[in-house]
């Protein structure tokens, strides 16, 4: 469901339902003359749209003002909007105290941007990422007091660390492409494998009569199928029904 449609008693059945609430992350950003600036946040919307008809699933309206960075372009006349990371974090900090709130506690962020090792993470998913432990914190202590992992309650911690009772779980990123997952899928900017994605899930993003030979990142986009595209939006969806932990949609009656 879309959070911006929910009626409360809808939103009260996704939090005693501990229903995946979802924030598609993004930017904004030159993706070659052939695709759209969206196409990373539009790729993650993408998927969601499709695991929202098949599951119980909030997804909160997406974020595309990202930290594009000016690596792949300067921003005059291609469209590139950057917002520097400094500027994220409090805004993300203050959104996911506000869910916490709300009651939510299976949050998660879905990022599709400079994703290619995760792990060590870029400035967008970091801001969120550090935001996210910050907002945890803060309600932990406004909620608990001080010392409340120091609790006798809290003897258990290591012991439930890997599932949904620890905290620190309440909220998880993702990136829409682990290379775990992708293997075989090519990875790439503007390339064979974002447009192939963009074409099965959007296709009036891109207009591959467009695509430029003189910007190296983008050539292969040439061999851009939708067939292919199909394949990896089949992998990622996959990936995501697990990472999420969705379940198929039993709730009905909140939907209705």
């Amino acid at each position: 469901m879309r959070y911006e449609l929910m009626l409360p008693h809808q939103i009260r059945a996704a939090i005693d339902g501990r229903w995946p609430v979802v924030l598609p992350l993004g930017v904004l950003e030159y993706h070659g003359e052939h695709m759209a600036v969206g196409m990373n946040t539009l790729a993650v919307t993408g998927i969601l749209e499709i695991l929202e008809r098949e599951a119980d699933l909030v997804i909160l309206p997406p974020f595309y003002y990202g930290a594009a960075s000016y690596a792949v372009e300067p921003p005059e006349r291609t469209g590139t909007l950057h917002v520097d990371a400094g500027a994220l974090t409090p805004l993300a900090k203050a959104l996911f105290t506000g869910l916490l709130r709300i009651g939510f506690r299976n949050i998660h962020l879905v990022i599709h941007h400079q994703t290619e090792n995760f792990a060590a993470g870029m400035p967008t998913d970091l801001a969120f990422k550090l935001a996210a432990r910050q907002a945890i914190f803060g309600f932990l202590e406004a909620e608990r007091g001080e010392g409340w992992w120091g609790a006798n309650s809290m003897a258990d911690y290591y012991e439930r660390q890997s599932t949904g009772e620890d905290p620190f779980n309440w909220i998880k990123a993702h990136t829409l492409m682990p290379s775990s997952a992708m293997e075989g899928y090519p990875f790439d900017h503007a390339g064979q494998g974002e447009t192939s994605l963009l074409m099965a899930l959007m296709p009036e993003g891109v207009d591959t009569s467009r695509i430029s030979e003189d910007k190296w990142y983008a050539r292969s986009a040439r061999e851009a199928t939708v067939e292919l595209g199909i394949q990896g939006r089949d992998i990622i969806l996959a990936y995501l029904r697990k990472a999420l932990g969705i379940k198929r949609a039993n709730a009905q009656g909140a939907r209705n």
